[in-house]
């Protein structure tokens, strides 16, 4: 790797460090105040809506993010019809995802008010803020990116914060609109100051058919890769005890946030992986394993680490989360396979493998879902936790194999390497 692709991993892990202590303080302090019932109606449903939002924009935000990093030039033919793309899909998948809170998931300690915050934040808002996210890193301004999606975390931590000195009685009411009007206010800003500024909406347009083809790939690829890291704490909400699904949910936001170095790596390498794919596929292929193995060799030493920090962790989070110690150590082994899966993912999308990608990740969603249905009838808390190691492990296993498959495919007999 480059002296200037170190000090961008460098510059996107300092961003992303600031977003692990920024989630680590907001997941404590809203933990404590909404106690584990309340914060596992609220991770699931923010799970849920996240998990839809992904879809908001139907994939063409990784289509800027890689028109871009190829000619940047290209940016404003993608915008024009990114951005109605974007608002039509959010509205409809708001839609979606009210019409599951109700009937699937049977809420009861949400007001009508709060839950309709949280999803407007999620499907409409935050993948407003995820374009300008992916032109910055198109630009390959990944810090920058990265930045942007901390600050409307560094808002809802201020509001987590006000409600650990207050205590008011209806604190998940007040998280959630505060939750809203984070994200509302840093989509005004980054919209407000940014250069050059979105094509007026007079000259926005419905995609083409190429377009919209050359879309659909990435917007499955979206909804697969996040939903491995959201779906389950929504399954956690229908299979499990409030409770035991606020325990649950704890564990998972405990483990999401230490991989963040590794989603550092990957999106500081991955605009680099999109042209050394076009024009070296040797240098890529390289570049493949050598995030592999830091990826895992990162995750195992992280994994035997929290087995022995688990204790410290439970007495922080405070005794109503009895049990929180014991599933993290049952999810210490889903980290090396989380991590793999994550490098294999953004490795198959770099080589232009958006479907393989989507499919892997589609049959581990399929063994989340049988897994947890099998697998918590029988052993509760602790069948979540194996259903979850079952899917990242699924995923890690295939994405690597697929990776493999197309680099020998792709790789030329008498290709020199790539300096």
């Amino acid at each position: 790797m480059t002296i200037a692709a170190t000090r961008a991993t460098i510059h996107t892990s300092l961003s992303l460090g600031a977003r692990l202590v920024i989630q680590a303080a907001t997941l404590l302090v809203v933990a404590r105040v909404l106690g584990p019932l309340a914060f596992g109606e609220f991770a699931g449903l923010a799970s849920l809506a996240l998990t839809l939002g992904t879809l908001s924009s139907f994939g063409t935000n990784v289509v800027l993010l890689s028109e871009v990093a190829k000619k940047s030039s290209l940016r404003d033919t993608v915008l024009r019809y990114a951005l109605p793309v974007t608002c039509i899909f959010g509205l409809l998948l708001f839609v979606a995802y009210f019409l599951i809170a109700h009937q699937w998931l049977h809420i009861s300690e949400m007001s009508l008010a709060a839950l309709v915050s949280v999803g407007i934040s999620e499907t409409i808002v935050q993948p407003l803020i995820a374009i300008i996210s992916a032109e910055y890193q198109g630009r390959e301004r990944t810090p920058d990116s990265q930045w942007l999606l901390n600050l409307p975390l560094f808002l809802r931590m201020l509001v987590a914060l006000a409600l650990w000195y207050t205590r008011p009685a209806n604190a998940l009411d007040i998280y959630a609109y505060g939750y809203v009007v984070a994200s509302g206010a840093i989509l005004i800003l980054a919209i407000v100051t940014l250069r050059p500024a979105w094509p007026h909406p007079t000259q926005w347009r419905g995609p083409t058919t190429p377009e919209i083809r050359h879309a659909s790939g990435f917007a499955l690829l979206n909804i697969t890769a996040v939903s491995p890291a959201e779906l389950d704490k929504t399954l956690a909400l229908r299979l499990l005890p409030f409770a035991a699904a606020g325990v649950y949910a704890a564990g998972t936001r405990v483990i999401g946030a230490l991989i963040l170095p590794v989603i550092a790596m990957m999106l500081t390498m991955l605009p680099r992986m999109f042209r050394e794919h076009s024009h070296a596929p040797q240098t890529a292929s390289r570049l493949s394993r050598w995030t592999l193995s830091c990826a895992s060799l990162y995750s195992m030493v992280l994994a035997l680490i929290l087995w022995q920090a688990a204790p410290i962790l439970q007495t922080v989070f405070g005794e109503h989360y009895r049990g929180l110690a014991d599933i993290i150590r049952w999810l210490c082994p889903v980290l090396p396979g989380m991590a793999m899966r994550i490098v294999a993912g953004s490795s198959l999308m770099s080589m232009n493998k958006p479907w393989a990608r989507a499919g892997f990740e589609a049959i581990g969603l399929l063994v989340l879902g049988l897994s947890a249905l099998a697998l918590s009838h029988r052993f509760g808390i602790h069948g979540m936790a194996l259903a979850l190691g079952c899917s990242e492990w699924s995923m890690a296993i295939l994405g690597c194999a697929m990776i493999a498959s197309f680099g020998v495919r792709r790789a030329p007999v008498n290709e020199q390497p790539v300096a």
